[in-house]
């Protein structure tokens, strides 16, 4: 072999051994061919990825593809540091290339399994990060992000037109005219800031998010005299940039409003509308004064994520804080609002129904306002073409009270709460769930279970709590129900024995089943501990099912409390057949309150009429049990007691065969 052959030969394995450098690395990735062509336009960035260190932040083509900015030669700049800088250096701002050096923020958002980081709005793909030395031996980095990075910009080609690079919220508000921010503008609010000389807040050095509503924001014209300094620190969130996607939905922060008599928190929320993502952000004063009412107000974000000098900007459809619309004013304050579906359904009954004229007249009331996605059911929209049986689910939603959300958990701190509705003895009750630090409130009504996503939304005639589901339209089946109730955990573990439970999920025929809430039997466990104990052995489920079976009326239709109260009143019994004796029962009501009458004892009916797809289930306070059941259980005690000695006895006597 030639010497020439074998010079050429190492200089193969040199340059297949050579780490690609970046620039190599991009013209390789095919998915990020449409940040190369931006970067080979823009003759600094071209020049600078062969001579000099630099981080470059690369969107994905798909992430061009959403884009909807300006795209000029530019934009690139923006994406570029001049510092190589790898995710575990990044700190909480980094310069980038574009004129002024406006900051990229960057997130560290801790996940329970890992972190996630972003830049401003845009997520890194960890794992496609790559670092490597250019020709000229200078390191440099690159990050894959998930969104095109987007600068505040003036109008028009270049920045000649602007008065200020790199601009901080307060020289943004002040000339937010010739910035390219769509059709919104800002001069209620710079007025507001201006006059009550708060001009400070915004201008303040760090890191900072600030909320900004938009002109559109201030009808009536008479909302602007509600705006007090007070206020204004309440659109501020100080030592915290938040953008939204790097954002957990629900986190709270203080804001500058946040003092020893008012304090006010802010948090942000996402929700789909069709294929379109909506960001809100909502203040919630959680205490108050004459001037600053307490509770919740909601306000989408017409434009996020403006990047600034000392923070991030959010463009917001209304002032936060200021509580001077009434219930009615807040679900048809938006065409395409976190209501807008309600609403509609209350206008197809009329434009001067019953319920909507309640809602616009009253002075203390609450709303359990099913949300947009909650109207999507399918059993939801069967029901909503019945005008009738629709303004009954309608008054279920109502309360005639102010009842914000920590009124609630009071009420229900030694007892199950139960507030009266606007449909005549129908009645929501409310449990709270606790997890660490979090308290999440379900509300009961019709026989369905929904999650109060979004509580305390202020109104200036009561509050408005926005649920998960549509009140008093079924969707689960007896079994489904008693599986998933908090109340019920008891009777449900009971039903697991012998499967006496899977018959409740059969569509065929209709059931109608007195189902013991936990407290019924634990007030039984303290009055009969061994016969409860008993309950549950595995030896005892004939007995356990048998007095299950004492409860259930499988028939070819369901009885309401209603129904049976017809049938058997205070005077005359009724007798309903189950699978295992027939059921004599008596009904009366006293004091909006209904009981049964069973073997001579009058039993609360905590919970009526609680409809499942394939039934009805009364929730009871007491169970149906008989002495002699006590004593079948007692008697079948000693009847495995006895078999235990007597088998035992056999084995000591057969190991005495053995041993002889």
């Amino acid at each position: 072999m030639g010497p020439i052959v074998l010079l050429v030969m190492c200089f193969s394995v040199a340059v297949a051994d050579r780490k690609m450098t970046v620039a190599e690395k991009l013209q390789e990735d095919a998915d990020l061919s449409q940040f190369l062509a931006l970067l080979e336009r823009n003759i600094i960035a071209n020049t600078s990825i062969h001579y000099r260190q630099m981080t470059l932040f690369a969107p994905t083509n798909e992430a061009f593809q959403r884009y909807t900015g300006d795209m000029d030669d530019n934009l690139v700049l923006y994406h570029i540091s001049n510092l190589a800088t790898t995710l575990t250096n990044l700190d909480y701002a980094i310069s980038s290339e574009l004129d002024g050096n406006p900051p990229l923020w960057v997130t560290r958002r801790r996940d329970t399994m890992h972190d996630d980081i972003y830049v401003n709005n845009a997520k890194v793909y960890v794992s496609r990060s790559y670092q490597a030395y250019n020709r000229n031996n200078k390191r440099q980095v690159l990050h894959v992000i998930d969104q095109v990075l987007h600068p505040l910009q003036p109008h028009g080609p270049g920045s000649i037109s602007s008065p200020v690079y790199n601009p901080n919220a307060y020289q943004f508000l002040e000339h937010s005219d010739v910035f390219n921010i769509g059709q919104h503008r800002l001069r209620s609010f710079r007025q507001k800031v201006n006059q009550l000389q708060k001009n400070k807040v915004f201008n303040a050095d760090g890191r900072h998010t600030f909320f900004i509503p938009v002109d559109e924001g201030f009808k009536p014209t008479t909302r602007s005299d509600l705006i007090d300094e007070k206020v204004v620190d309440g659109h501020v969130i100080p030592h915290h940039v938040l953008f939204t996607h790097a954002t957990p939905d629900s986190q709270e922060f203080e804001t500058l409003a946040f003092g020893d008599n008012v304090k006010v928190i802010i948090s942000f929320s996402t929700t789909m509308n069709g294929r379109e993502e909506i960001n809100y952000v909502k203040s919630n004063t959680v205490a108050g004064d004459a001037k600053h009412s307490r509770g919740v107000v909601l306000a989408d974000i017409v434009r996020a994520n403006i990047p600034v000098k000392n923070g991030v900007v959010h463009l917001i459809q209304r002032p936060l804080m200021v509580v001077d619309t009434t219930v009615i004013d807040f679900l048809k304050e938006k065409e395409d609002g976190p209501l807008c579906k309600f609403y509609e359904v209350i206008m197809d009954l009329g434009a001067n129904n019953q319920f909507y004229t309640e809602l616009t007249l009253a002075k203390d009331i609450t709303l359990f306002a099913p949300s947009n996605e909650a109207w999507a059911e399918f059993s939801v929209q069967n029901i909503i073409r019945n005008h009738q049986k629709l303004m009954e689910i309608l008054n279920l939603h109502l309360v005639r009270e102010r009842l914000p959300m920590d009124a609630i958990i009071h009420n229900n701190m030694n007892q199950i709460y139960q507030a009266p509705t606007a449909l005549a003895r129908k009645y929501l009750y409310f449990n709270v769930l606790t997890h660490g630090q979090n308290q999440t409130l379900t509300v009961e009504g019709g026989g369905v279970n929904a999650t109060v996503t979004l509580p305390n939304i202020a109104a200036t005639n009561g509050f408005v709590h926005i649920i998960d589901r549509v009140l008093g339209v079924p969707y689960t089946t007896v079994f489904e129900k008693i599986k998933t109730d908090p109340m019920l955990n008891i009777t449900y573990n009971l039903g697991k024995r012998q499967m006496f439970n899977h018959q409740l999920n059969d569509m065929e025929h209709r059931y109608t089943y007195f189902v013991p809430r936990d407290h019924a039997w634990l007030k039984f466990q303290i009055r009969h501990p061994s016969a409860y104990k008993a309950l549950f052995k595995e030896d005892f489920g004939y007995f356990t099912k048998q007095i299950l079976e004492r409860h259930v009326i499988r028939a070819g239709r369901s009885y309401t409390v209603s129904d049976l109260k017809l049938l058997a009143n205070e005077t005359h019994a009724f007798l309903l057949p189950t699978s295992r004796d027939p059921l004599r029962l008596r009904v009366k009501e006293s004091d909006k309150n209904y009981y049964v009458e069973w073997n001579g004892h009058w039993i609360h009916v905590f919970r009526p009429d609680v409809e499942c797809t394939n039934g009805i289930i009364h929730v009871i306070d007491e169970p149906f049990v008989l002495e002699s059941d006590i004593r079948a259980t007692g008697a079948a005690d000693r009847l495995r007691l006895a078999y235990t000695l007597i088998s035992l006895l056999i084995s000591i006597g057969f190991l005495r065969i053995l041993d002889n």
